[in-house]
């Protein structure tokens, strides 16, 4: 090789080596702070892109399963109501066989049929208005509940109270054996539409808490996906990082090396 002045190729190779080993280093340093993979888009373009997808399924996915929550409180809302109802619904029935007794005397069966108008009362009056955060409880049309990323709706089977129970016990009375016995058969009806509607909230609670579970593990399966796009595999990267350190000492101190070698021609010319 010449022996030159103006042009030290050797230390012109070596910065360009030292450059690159100070770059890897300070990305490796980068990612290890961050404990992400790609600090920078042209880390892994492709990569980048699929995990943002990633990242915006997971919290559509997170939205949609708060709306399934909501619906699952809905329902148990509609449950325990109808429990009232159906306790309700038991005493009438009971109030309905002893109006018919034959040892009672009207004002017997008027006591009677109080406590019967006061049940019917806390249905129609009280438990078929309540409403959910401003929606009512029991509506005759059902609630469309969105259950995946992509607004997929399930239709919850709604729960006509009025149209079961209230409706259907309008003017009755026990203040009398005869109605009693009208009552009882009325009544019983009425029962058994209150087990058909628990029956309906119950399949509508099984779905949303299935729908609910399929969420979670979809968010948990994206989300292990997206770690091995985005995270640093920290005890890779902390090989690389020490690599990268001891190429960068070495490449300062071949550098030096090089910037002395132009000193060789003076001596040529001493």
């Amino acid at each position: 090789m010449a022996v030159v002045i103006n042009t030290n190729v050797a230390a012109l190779h070596s910065a360009r080596l030292l450059s690159a080993s100070s770059a890897q280093l300070s990305k490796s340093l980068a990612r290890l702070s961050s404990g992400s993979r790609i600090v920078s888009p042209e880390d892994d373009s492709a990569g980048l892109a699929q995990s943002i997808n990633f990242d915006a399924q997971i919290h559509r996915n997170s939205a949609a399963d708060i709306n399934v929550q909501n619906a699952i409180s809905f329902s148990q809302t509609q449950d325990g109501f109808l429990q009232k109802v159906q306790k309700a619904l038991d005493r009438m029935s009971e109030i309905s066989v002893l109006a018919q007794d034959a040892t009672k005397t009207d004002e017997d069966r008027s006591n009677y049929n109080s406590e019967f108008t006061q049940l019917f009362d806390f249905i129609f009056n009280d438990v078929a208005t309540k409403k959910f955060n401003g929606v009512s409880l029991f509506s005759t049309s059902g609630l469309e509940v969105t259950i995946d990323s992509d607004a997929t709706t399930f239709g919850l089977t709604p729960i006509d109270l009025d149209g079961d129970v209230s409706f259907i016990l309008l003017g009755l009375s026990v203040d009398t054996s005869a109605n009693a016995f009208t009552t009882m058969t009325t009544v019983k009806t009425a029962i058994e539409n209150i087990a058909a509607d628990r029956a309906k909230v119950g399949s509508n609670l099984a779905r949303l808490t299935m729908t609910s579970e399929s969420l979670q593990i979809l968010n948990q399966n994206l989300s292990a996906a997206n770690s091995l796009i985005r995270d640093v595999d920290v005890a890779k990267e902390s090989t690389d990082f020490a690599r990268n350190n001891i190429l960068v000492q070495s490449g300062t101190a071949m550098l030096a090396q090089a910037n002395v070698i132009p000193q060789t021609a003076l001596r040529l010319l001493g």
